[in-house]
């Protein structure tokens, strides 16, 4: 720790990303505005530091070995928290900034995006990532410190001890389509009448795909065949809009936007299956930024205990 703390600069963290990127020792040299001399002795110096060949040559130029593509993840997270650095000290110096890095899994972006959106009201220098993604996404990005914090599912994980986890929503889920679908506006529909529709759905390993499973299981019905997979909402919308005989399990507070814009339609279908509730999630290792808890205060919690057992 203390050779590579010594002897390795922020230059050098550069210039492998650069490598990375470029696949090719000139370029890179070049993109980090060094000579080509000046970066085969930079490269040098770091695999001398860590007692490792990080890269070997191939016809396609330079490539990382399993050790290079370790190293370069962190340059990469050092770059990144470079520019964080510079982002918060921006905004402090302003007065009414700083950063923040959110992440959510699809049926938690509108409460995202109010929370979000109230606190860059209050600050409006702050600068601003969110990232949708699968709750398995979002802890790895969590753990390694790309975010801040992440409304998601923690039965994903078996090492919750890692985390500070607070349920803030109960997640509902509805059936919808597009306004001009045969069932649009019918008082009541019939799962078993929507059996024949082809379904838009996650894919097999996400918990949106398990809930619609489990409810054609628990209705006794054969899962439908004629599926199109996406994790996207946007895709979801965009689908039903092209062909009206599509129906999709979407999260509420999802398909209330789309409904809104009058898109969408919810189907008035009587769901048994309950979605599990998702949790704002912070690294408990961490400590926050003002930032993070200025977004965390915003959440009332829900008294739910944690799940029991991983999915």
């Amino acid at each position: 720790m203390n050779s590579i703390a010594s002897r390795l600069r922020l230059k050098h963290f550069r210039l492998l990303v650069a490598i990375d990127d470029c696949g090719s020792l000139l370029k890179a040299a070049s993109a980090v505005a060094m000579s080509q001399p000046g970066a085969t002795k930079a490269l040098r110096e770091i695999e001398e530091t860590l007692g490792q060949q990080l890269f070997i040559r191939t016809s396609r130029g330079l490539e990382a070995t399993e050790l290079g593509r370790c190293v370069i993840r962190h340059a990469r997270f050092i770059q990144n928290d470079i520019a964080h650095l510079r982002d918060e000290m921006a905004g402090i110096q302003l007065g009414h900034g700083g950063r923040l890095a959110v992440g959510a899994i699809m049926g938690a972006v509108p409460m995202v995006s109010e929370k979000v959106s109230k606190l860059l009201a209050s600050k409006p220098a702050m600068s601003v990532e969110m990232v949708e993604d699968t709750s398995v996404s979002l802890l790895k990005l969590l753990d390694d410190g790309r975010l801040d914090a992440a409304l998601c599912r923690i039965s994903v994980s078996h090492h919750w001890d890692m985390y500070d986890a607070v349920c803030v929503r109960e997640e509902r889920l509805v059936v919808v389509s597009s306004r001009d679908h045969p069932a649009a506006g019918a008082k009541r529909v019939e799962l078993a009448s929507l059996a024949e529709c082809p379904w838009i759905a996650c894919a097999a390993n996400m918990p949106m795909r398990r809930y619609l499973e489990r409810e054609f299981a628990e209705a006794g019905i054969q899962f439908p065949q004629n599926l199109v997979e996406t994790t996207s909402a946007f895709s979801a919308v965009s689908m039903m809009q092209k062909n009206p005989k599509l129906v999709a399990l979407l999260p509420s507070d999802v398909a209330e936007f789309w409904v809104e814009s009058r898109l969408l339609t919810t189907l008035n279908v009587d769901l048994q299956a309950k979605a599990e509730p998702y949790y704002l999630v912070t690294c408990r290792k961490r400590t926050l930024t003002p930032v993070t808890q200025l977004f965390l205060d915003q959440f009332e919690p829900l008294e739910m205990a944690l799940p029991t057992a991983a999915e």
